[in-house]
């Protein structure tokens, strides 16, 4: 029986890989765990003639104006290469060395300009199952948008993500029409196979037959039997006509070839909060992070959301089906610290209005002692907008908002993720 269940759902990605120009599909290389809740979307943009002369009080027709794409990329446990991954594909530049037998440390900084005169970031290429033989599609160029990397207390290191895409997919899904007549009890297809090993999987795959038995009118088909030759020969039930050749239209899902058997999933050790050090007021030397304080027990949580306010548009000679252009009008990165208020650190650095470094360094098991999975964040240049002093249940609590900026030296943002991939985003 055809399946439906979320539980099957799947998703894959051009993790190591990024797309050499825009609209074109890179080779997926790993399966993703995101969260049960993620779902990729067509977003269709239509339009109506309701304000055209047409004659009538209401719209009469609708404009295919193409479609874009959105996929949300929740990790709620999140791996040091899920982390890698947003990271690399947010920012925009990646450089790789190695880090201990079979391991290696992605340093990823954001992108000075453009990828080229259509991107503004690298692009991946997704592919998503829908239920376990319900549709896969295939979406080429998709940019991460924007994330929220959180960090709270007795927890998993948590990431969210969401990308947007031009809208250009292929599916694993076709309609044939063929020419037959209108009693026959079979019906070859024109050059396909159906997918499917046994002949449930088969039947389950056939997923609807329609003939014209009048102008205009499609009448559904029953059909019983798809047989494993190809092409494929379906058992139907007779239209009940008198021999006269009709229109039958098909959909079904052909035998699978390529993208459409998804890569292996990576296995890493989720990152815990537990493991994290947080420092604050440091200075980075572009290697070594000094000085700073360390805060741990009084931290309730630490949030980075990074926004690089993309724009995916439909440029001219794009053709009207999807976007052809994604443009980033400005990057912006804050960071929200939520922590008890045991001192005045905080309310001292809005007094002096000055900057200082924030490093954030989460690790996980060792790999290659001493090399752990690990991911380290850097922010040079960081400064307090605000830090309003609150109740949160009996402590005293502060919660506060920090911008992150441009250092003329190091930039905004460095991370180091470490792990066993030789690269993403190459």
């Amino acid at each position: 029986m055809r399946s439906w269940r979320s539980t099957h759902n799947l998703l894959a990605v051009s993790a190591n890989t990024q797309e050499t120009a825009i609209n074109t599909e890179q080779t997926l290389d790993a399966s993703m765990l995101v969260d049960m809740s993620a779902m990729a979307n067509l977003e269709p943009r239509r339009e109506s003639n309701a304000d055209e002369l047409s004659g009538n009080e209401e719209p009469d027709a609708i404009y295919d104006l193409g479609n874009l794409a959105t996929i949300p990329l929740p990790f709620a446990k999140a791996q040091p290469q899920h982390l890698a991954f947003i990271f690399a594909y947010a920012l925009g530049t990646v450089s790789t060395a190695g880090a201990g037998t079979g391991g290696y440390e992605h340093t990823i900084t954001p992108i000075s300009g453009d990828v080229d005169a259509y991107r503004s970031v690298p692009s991946f290429t997704a592919a998503f199952r829908y239920g376990e033989t319900v549709l896969k599609r295939l979406f080429a160029s998709m940019f991460i948008d924007n994330f929220t990397a959180t960090f709270a207390r007795d927890d998993w290191i948590k990431i969210e993500a969401q990308a947007k895409g031009t809208g250009k997919i292929t599916t694993n899904i076709t309609e044939e029409t063929l020419a037959a007549l209108d009693n026959v009890t079979s019906i070859t297809l024109d050059s396909n196979g159906v997918e499917g090993a046994t002949a449930g999987a088969r039947l389950d795959n056939m997923q609807r037959i329609r003939v014209a038995l009048a102008a205009g009118t499609w009448t559904e088909v029953a059909y019983s039997a798809v047989s494993a030759a190809s092409p494929a020969v379906l058992t139907i039930t007779s239209a009940g006509g008198g021999g006269d050749s009709k229109s039958y239209k098909l959909l079904y899902i052909p035998t699978e070839a390529g993208w459409m058997t998804f890569p292996a999933r990576i296995s890493e050790t989720p990152l815990r909060v537990s493991e994290v050090t947080f420092k604050l007021g440091g200075t980075w030397d572009g290697t070594d992070f000094n000085g700073g304080r360390e805060l741990n027990a009084e931290v309730n949580s630490i949030a980075w959301t990074f926004n690089n306010n993309l724009d995916v548009t439909f440029g001219l000679g794009a053709g009207g089906a999807y976007a052809n252009r994604c443009f980033r009008s400005g990057r912006t990165q804050v960071l929200k610290l939520d922590r008890e208020f045991r001192n005045y650190i905080l309310q001292n650095h809005i007094d002096e209005n000055d900057d200082f470094g924030v490093e954030i360094l989460s690790e996980g098991a060792i790999y290659d002692s001493p090399h752990k999975y690990q991911s380290r964040i850097v922010f040079p240049k960081v400064g307090v907008i605000s830090a309003p002093i609150s109740v949160s249940g009996k402590v005293v609590a502060e919660a506060g908002d920090m911008l992150v900026m441009e250092d003329s030296t190091y930039g905004s943002v460095i991370t180091k993720t470490k792990n066993m991939q030789a690269t993403y985003a190459a």
